[in-house]
């Protein structure tokens, strides 16, 4: 994961880079059989054994968001008549400003990426319950973009524009958890995860109340209160030598890049997780859960701010985009980052020290009924919650989940949350001796030719154990 002001704002804008802490396959949440239901209520119990295959044992890729790919990046429309590259941006002056903004939120536009690797966990019987231990790496991106910065940057006509906030964030680390859970009688079930946190980095990047004011020559005078705060070992600003536009105030630093020389420990921190479950009679099971409740304590704070808060910006300009050559995506995106970079306007403040962040929990609330006439078939109703500052989630997800089998069970399901209506679905095959299990929570609409998702909401769950 790179961590730099470029990357993580711009890789994100383009819908390239996808990602992270990370959410479990909510889809699979009542299927009873699914050995990683655990991560989703740490009350949660499997009839068999299981170690998993290295790095195999569960991998989870969310993204969701209200923007996308498919917003910023538009057909051109020269292309027919004149050639050249199929594919520009919303900001091609041939696009129209309706046409080119109809795709972002009138508020924010956010998108929320979470990716979990499983590289090895078991989970046993024995002091009276279950047992789990995992360990994992996660990583998490969020970005949070005011319309008003893509109306400036399409750069409609007016003299000023209040953008708002900015916010854009980044959070790595390995963890070792261990689990347990056991029946308090024959109505209730309780559980709880320890979690070690081993942190790789961490970025927070904040532009607030900027504001853009057109001045002479088609350059804009920019007001901000930027900081870019990166806690990560070997991390350290590039800065440039630039002039001001004053040629009687010579010349002053400003960061255009990063660097990172080795690799370390950043951080060290802990969470827990905890979850109960309840039979309300024969037909009706209750059950809630917080999951990652804690904390990563970084050594090191390497802060870059705009130290004048008053500054001259040149607009962004439209690159375009080829179609037949992936490649050409990330050569786009190095360039709109190049433009960022300049908008941010950021200059080294050195290290300021340790610093300690929380990683994002989630709460989930669920409610199983069992159909009494066939009880292999159960609905659910799922409620889940990220807190996670700009980038909190909610969602609803109602669920079909059927077991004909004794070695194959799995469900389909329908949710609401702040981005975008979902259809899941979930397949848990385990005859004895082995599990695969295979999910989505959002399938995949409308791709690009690069193969990348229009919408910026994707979701993938696959994994292998071996049972017994």
């Amino acid at each position: 994961m790179i961590l730099s002001l470029r990357t993580t704002i711009l890789g994100v804008l383009a819908a390239v880079s996808c990602h992270i802490a990370a959410q479990g396959l909510n889809s699979g949440y009542f299927t009873t059989d699914y050995k990683q239901r655990h991560t989703l209520n740490p009350a949660f119990a499997n009839e068999q054994q299981y170690i998993t295959i290295p790095a195999l044992g569960n991998i989870n890729v969310r993204t969701q968001g209200n923007f996308g790919y498919g917003d910023v990046i538009l057909p051109n429309p020269l292309y027919a008549t004149e050639g050249g590259k199929s594919l520009t941006t919303f900001m091609n002056p041939y696009i129209s400003t309706a046409d080119a903004l109809k795709g972002f939120s009138k508020g924010d536009n956010r998108i929320a990426a979470d990716v979990s690797i499983n590289l090895l966990s078991a989970g046993f019987k024995g002091f009276g319950g279950y047992n789990t231990i995992e360990i994992g790496t996660r990583t998490s991106l969020g970005l949070s973009l005011p319309y008003a910065l893509f109306e400036f940057a399409k750069n409609t006509g007016n003299r000023s524009y209040d953008i708002g906030d900015i916010t854009a964030g980044a959070t790595a680390y390995a963890e070792v958890a261990f689990g347990h859970s056991h029946d308090i009688n024959d109505r209730l079930r309780i559980g709880a995860n320890l979690k070690l946190l081993f942190g790789a980095g961490r970025a927070d990047i904040k532009l607030r109340n900027v504001r853009a004011d057109l001045c002479a020559n088609d350059k804009w005078t920019v007001q901000a209160d930027a900081t870019a705060n990166v806690s990560m070992q070997g991390f350290t600003y590039q800065e440039s030598q630039e002039e001001y536009n004053d040629p009687q105030r010579g010349t002053y630093n400003k960061v255009d890049d990063v660097d990172v020389d080795g690799a370390g420990l950043g951080g060290f921190g802990m969470a827990a997780d905890l979850g109960a479950v309840y039979k309300l009679g024969d037909d009706w099971t209750l059950s809630a859960s917080l999951l990652d409740f804690g904390f990563i304590s970084w050594k090191n704070n390497m802060q870059a701010v705009n130290k004048s808060k008053s500054f001259v910006f040149d607009g962004f300009h439209d690159t375009a985009v080829k179609s037949d050559h992936s490649g050409t995506i990330d050569d786009q995106t190095d360039k709109y980052g190049d433009q960022l970079a300049d908008f941010a306007n950021l200059t080294d403040d050195g290290d300021q020290g340790s610093r300690t962040t929380g990683i994002g929990a989630t709460m989930n609330l669920g409610a199983e009924y069992s159909l009494p006439a066939y009880r292999n078939l159960t609905f659910g109703l799922l409620s889940s919650t990220r807190f996670n500052g700009k980038y909190t989630w909610t969602e609803g997800r109602v669920s079909a989940n059927i077991a004909p089998l004794k070695w194959i069970d799995g469900g389909v399901s329908f949710a609401v949350n702040s981005f975008t209506a979902s259809m899941g679905w979930v397949l848990n095959i385990h005859p004895k001796g082995y599990n695969l299990f295979i999910g989505m929570d959002h399938l995949l609409g409308k791709m690009s030719k690069e193969y990348i998702p229009l919408s910026s909401n994707a979701s993938v769950a696959v994994g292998m154990s071996i049972t017994w």
